[in-house]
């Protein structure tokens, strides 16, 4: 016999009153517990088993999806839209590109997975999503041994190791140190690099940043090539950038100082240093020819570790559920590749960090970090999307990509 999903409350109250006014009081409580059992709970109430499937697209590589919860009045039942890569890095490898090949401007994932030949690709980094500077890296990043952009707030950051046709995945925290010199005497911090110059500062404008500096004119801009500044613009901004060398950007006070120390004929040298922030890792991030930031931390020695108040971060951030990202070293040497739709009442609601590193502790994660997430959650596999990103226009195009081969 069908039940039809209605009010069981109301149902099991009118059956009782029904009975007791047939004045059989005993008749009226079995009734009631008869109906406590026999009539089945609302279809939303029941939590159906998740489903997971997965497959290997390529030797190393394995995809795995999964749907987990129900929708229901209470947002913490989900449901959730997970997908997965484990990577077997002695089969597979991993690239770190950012988009159109410049350290500024955007693209898609899809976009960046097809242009690359890649198997498979996420979203990493965070990134300026409007103004002229769109698509500029808001933290570390280094492409093929090029420091590209600083650390931002020393955030978490994952950096791919290359020896002797082997590839590893380190994941820990980064700080910038920089400086200037000119001659014996003429030394600078450097503010930055590839980034909107704001008052009072020195910023480096490298090659692979853009054609040009991009900047306003109200600064002094260096041009150096071979170790040497041959051109001294000031008050003209967006300086063309040399092949063979690198713009000094400066302003307010520091534009001062560049105008009474740095002179057209000058010799000029930049220190830039990448420090690690824990200790013992100094070598292996040295070794890292490629790193993007993310933040914050997840995991740590497999446990959960989440270092939003060390990397400035607002724990609002933290707690609401929202699209994610993350990568993940395993117990096996395994990386995972991890993205989370949300925002999608009834599809997928998104995650909390704190649910987010649960969820990577159960595949044997021992280290981890958040990637960019919300709009810019994406994964691609043989130049198709297998999440839903969240923005009602579809894939939104991002910074940077992970990319992931076949070996």
């Amino acid at each position: 016999m069908k039940t039809r999903a209605i009010n069981i409350q109301l149902l099991r109250s009118f059956s009782c009153r029904f009975q007791v006014l047939k004045n059989d009081f005993l008749i009226g409580i079995l009734a009631c517990a008869y109906l406590a059992v026999a009539i089945p709970a609302p279809a939303q109430t029941i939590n159906p088993a998740a489903a997971e499937k997965s497959e290997f697209i390529a030797p190393g590589i394995e995809h795995i999806q999964i749907t987990r919860g129900y929708k229901s009045e209470k947002e913490a039942t989900g449901p959730w839209f997970i997908n997965m890569l484990r990577i077997d890095l002695t089969k597979a490898w991993l690239r770190m590109v950012h988009a159109m090949d410049e350290a500024v401007g955007l693209e898609t994932v899809s976009s960046m997975a097809t242009r690359y030949g890649a198997l498979a690709a996420v979203n990493s980094g965070y990134f300026r999503t409007t103004g002229t500077y769109r698509g500029d890296s808001v933290g570390v990043e280094v492409l093929t041994g090029k420091l590209l952009s600083e650390p931002n707030n020393a955030r978490a950051a994952v950096g791919l190791i290359e020896s002797n046709g082997t590839q590893n995945v380190i994941l820990g925290h980064v700080e910038f140190e920089g400086q200037i010199v000119a001659g014996s005497r003429a030394r600078h911090a450097i503010n930055g690099l590839n980034r909107p110059r704001a008052d009072n500062e020195l910023i480096i404008f490298t090659p692979e940043f853009h054609r040009t500096t991009l900047t306003d004119p109200n600064g002094l801009e260096l041009l150096v090539r071979r170790g040497a500044i041959v051109e001294r613009r000031d008050l003209k901004g967006s300086s063309v950038i040399p092949s063979d060398g690198f713009v000094i950007s400066a302003s307010g006070s520091v534009r001062e100082w560049a105008l009474k120390n740095l002179k057209a004929g000058a010799r000029v040298q930049l220190n830039l240093n990448l420090a690690p922030v824990e200790t013992g890792q100094a070598n292996s991030w040295k070794s890292a020819t490629s790193i993007i930031g993310g933040g914050p931390q997840l995991i740590k020695n497999g446990r959960v570790e989440i270092t939003n108040t060390q990397e400035k971060i607002l724990p609002s951030f933290v707690s609401d559920g929202h699209p994610r990202t993350a990568i993940a070293k395993l117990k096996s040497g395994q990386i995972l590749l991890v993205t989370v739709d949300g925002r999608q009442p009834g599809e997928s609601i998104g995650m909390s960090l704190n649910m987010l590193a649960d969820l990577l502790l159960e595949f044997d994660a021992i280290e981890a970090i958040n990637l960019d997430g919300g709009g810019s959650t994406t994964m691609v596999i043989s130049n198709k999307l297998v999440n839903k990103p969240s923005d009602a226009t579809g894939e939104r195009p991002v910074s940077d990509a992970i990319l992931v081969y076949p070996r």
